[in-house]
């Protein structure tokens, strides 16, 4: 598809493949967050309440590590096909998840259904780089960052909705439908790959790629909840990922078909886009984890109110996204919009550090906006950037970096800022319950739940709030340095003239000469 698909695409055909990649990426996307508030109810239909976690963790561990691949892939054979292969293996993980019995198959069919949510995101992405120039791409690529952070937003509010008038099962085959549209839509809608070419594949890179990232990733999700950080287990883990990152990054260098290639960093925008990224995911995931929990327990609101609640930040994700792709797509540079994003998401860091049992929801949800702007301002600008940067033949790896080390930042900042949440609070009921005749140890934070809580008697359950508020105040206040190192990094981004053609200048320049604007 990469030598095929020409620049003059009717538009109202080049809409109805955005439609079906854009339905696409947020199945993806909604199905590494909807899962979370059914999780008490798989786990009591189920019995399985100590593999819990691994629900969420087997799709996010997935997903996270076959992005490079699926991008890679599609670089070297087309991405129509692929792109279709994920859709066809998330649809099938997602019918196995519904009819899942038991907690073990249920990991496993999530883990399945990840691989199909990695080449979603990742394909949708490149497909568009592939048929819209990079000066056009930002009114479509500022709909895909909305789409990705509306997700995360909606995940909860309707997982709850689900849950709570239909079944758990229905979060996973409500998938089905909307898949088979993208399926079908993308079948007739994208051309066929042009003439295929013998490739060498790079197995020993994707095999130590996926198990550096897998041990990263278990190390972050599971250390300080299935097992202590300290233990040989999370050492292990720890170890091994960075030990097989170092191997993967020399037998890259010798492969002829890298899945991830080194010179790919030698590209100023790449390395410094992805940079951002990671540093933007775990701030943003990491952050946005305990908005929910704030809401539920705190304000004592439903899952699916603690979602309605989280609309002035996707509406602010949304809106900024958008806007910003579109002034791109006018002539504007790309570079002032992470510098700006990073900033005013630093000054929502801040904000939502004073939040507490007295603040309005008025004033949450101004707040929230702001945070959902400077989100929107960075996200999807960072892939148009990186994607006119890169020659044509190493777009979808480039796609796929990119993506891969938000994920992998996510990763990372919902474990630390949930360690940090366990260790704290702890010491926040210490301090409320000091002198007072109430045992701390019949007052645990396991078991603290919005329904358990507000059974309480009124003086300990203000006590309990605040320090619950006092908690996620801190978490805010921790993640505010890592807003300030996006700043920075921010100030590196080179700007590169966006192309009007799908030409790839790239492919004439050598990524580390290109000729940036500033």
């Amino acid at each position: 598809m990469t030598a095929t698909i020409p620049g003059t695409m009717p538009k109202r055909e080049l809409y109805f493949v955005f439609g079906a990649l854009m339905l696409g990426m947020l199945l993806a996307a909604l199905d590494s967050t909807i899962v979370a508030t059914a999780l008490p109810t798989i786990v009591g239909d189920l019995h399985g309440a100590n593999h819990l976690s691994w629900v969420v963790v087997a799709y996010l561990l997935a997903s996270t590590v076959s992005t490079p691949l699926w991008g890679k892939l599609g670089d070297l054979h087309g991405r129509k096909i692929y792109f279709q292969a994920a859709i066809i293996i998330f649809l099938i993980g997602s019918m196995l998840c519904g009819l899942a019995h038991s907690m073990l198959t249920l990991i496993l069919f999530r883990a399945f259904q990840g691989l199909g949510g990695g080449g979603l995101m990742v394909g949708a992405q490149a497909v568009i780089a592939d048929i819209v120039p990079p000066r056009d791409r930002g009114r479509y690529a500022g709909f895909f960052g909305a789409t990705f952070g509306a997700a995360t937003v909606l995940g909860p509010l309707l997982g709850g909705v689900i849950v709570e008038y239909w079944s758990w099962r229905w979060i996973f085959f409500v998938n089905l439908p909307f898949g088979i549209v993208a399926l079908v839509v993308t079948a007739a809608a994208l051309p066929n790959a042009g003439v295929r070419l013998q490739h060498v594949i790079d197995y020993a890179g994707i095999i130590t790629l996926t198990i550096s990232a897998s041990a990263l990733i278990l190390f972050t999700s599971l250390g300080g909840t299935s097992f202590a950080w300290g233990s040989g287990k999370s050492i292990g883990l720890l170890v091994g990922g960075i030990v097989f990152a170092a191997i993967f990054m020399l037998l890259e260098r010798r492969s002829s078909e890298p899945v991830l290639a080194p010179r790919l960093f030698k590209n100023r925008v790449f390395a410094s886009g992805s940079a951002i990224g990671f540093v933007v995911g775990f701030a943003m995931f990491g952050a946005m984890t305990f908005l929910p929990l704030f809401l539920q327990e705190v304000r004592g609101v439903s899952p699916t109110s603690s979602g309605l609640r989280l609309l002035p930040m996707m509406v602010g994700l949304f809106g900024a996204s958008i806007f910003a792709g579109q002034l791109v797509s006018k002539g504007w540079r790309y570079r002032p919009f992470p510098i700006v994003g990073t900033v005013v998401m630093t000054l929502g860091l801040v904000l939502m550090s004073t939040i507490g049992v007295a603040t309005s929801s008025l004033t949450m949800g101004i707040y929230m906006l702001v945070l959902g702007v400077g989100l929107g301002l960075v996200m999807q600008i960072l892939v148009t950037a990186v994607q006119n940067a890169v020659p044509h033949a190493d777009l979808g790896a480039a796609t796929a970096g990119a993506n891969f080390f938000r994920s992998i930042g996510g990763s990372f900042g919902t474990a630390v800022f949930g360690a940090l949440y366990a260790n704290e609070l702890p010491h926040q009921l210490a301090a409320g319950f000091k002198g007072y005749p109430v045992p701390i140890g019949k007052l645990s934070p396991s078991g603290f739940t919005p329904a358990a809580l507000h059974k309480l008697p009124a003086p300990e359950l203000a006590i309990i709030l605040h320090a619950i508020a006092s908690t996620i105040q801190h978490i805010y206040l921790v993640a505010t340095p890592f807003g300030i190192l996006a700043i920075l990094l921010s100030l590196t981004l080179p700007e590169i003239k966006l192309r009007t053609s799908l030409h790839h200048i790239a492919d004439e320049v050598p990524m580390s000469n290109a000729d940036p604007l500033a």
